[in-house]
């Protein structure tokens, strides 16, 4: 049971020490959504992420206002595009970077990451397209956020 003297505390830390809870972030898998075909892989992403995260940001200020601490931002999290859309004939990612902004504007979430890469144990031709299209990626949209991960404890660094 909570106390007074916590109520208190909890109330300062909002009131004079600006707590707030910095993201919430919703994981949506989308390594089923896997297509040769560039259109109707973005076409499945787009449904997947807007049919999952439909509710997302009105639940995060749901929970704001029921529990008093600010929400500053929504985000989602998928799958690495890298590995996703692997099967994907094209030279680009760039159009699936779109896709997921798209999705991110029409949810309303503030951040949408999963532009991303693992290539600590080495490259695979789908990592090297990703990598070469996330300059252009980011130039382009406005809520995607994009990540390589080249090391790892175990592994090292991937040198390539």
């Amino acid at each position: 049971m909570i106390t007074i003297s916590e109520a208190r505390q909890t109330t300062a830390m909002i009131e004079e020490e600006n707590l707030d809870v910095r993201t919430i972030t919703m994981g949506i898998n989308i390594l089923d959504c896997a297509d040769p075909d560039e259109k109707k892989f973005c076409e499945k992403i787009y449904d997947r992420i807007t049919t999952k995260a439909k509710d997302l940001v009105r639940v995060g200020e749901d929970i704001s206002r029921e529990f008093g601490v600010p929400v500053v931002n929504k985000r989602i999290s998928i799958t690495p595009v890298a590995i996703a859309a692997a099967a994907c004939r094209t030279s680009s990612y760039v159009e699936i970077a779109k896709t997921l902004d798209k999705a991110a504007k029409e949810v309303g979430v503030n951040f949408i990451g999963g532009f991303s890469a693992l290539v600590h144990k080495g490259m695979t031709k789908a990592d090297e397209i990703l990598i070469g299209s996330v300059p252009e990626a980011l130039s382009v949209t406005e809520r995607v956020c994009s990540s390589i991960n080249l090391a790892s404890t175990r592994t090292g660094i991937n040198m390539d």
